[in-house]
């Protein structure tokens, strides 16, 4: 299975609904919370191409999106396959 990592930041409800439809699918994945530590904006705006917007979600290297092609993943049933 391929390493998940969300970029997350405080007062995001978009982030809960990321971590809530990882949790009711059993996928285990790194929270990287942006306010945490000085810097992690800036890698994060770096690796999703200069999105501002959180959550920022990869399975491995690849930039899925944030929580609204995430649900569009599961949705049609592709969420699972990209994991392989």
């Amino acid at each position: 299975m391929k390493k998940i990592i969300m970029y997350t930041g405080p007062l995001c409800n978009f982030c809960d609904a990321a971590k809530r439809l990882f949790s009711r699918n059993n996928i285990k994945y790194q929270e990287i919370d942006i306010s945490s530590k000085e810097g992690l904006m800036d890698e994060m705006i770096k690796k999703s191409n200069g999105r501002r917007t959180i959550p920022q979600i990869f399975f491995d290297d690849h930039h899925v999106g944030g929580y609204q092609e995430l649900r569009v993943l599961e949705k049609e049933e592709k969420l699972e396959g990209l994991l392989k």
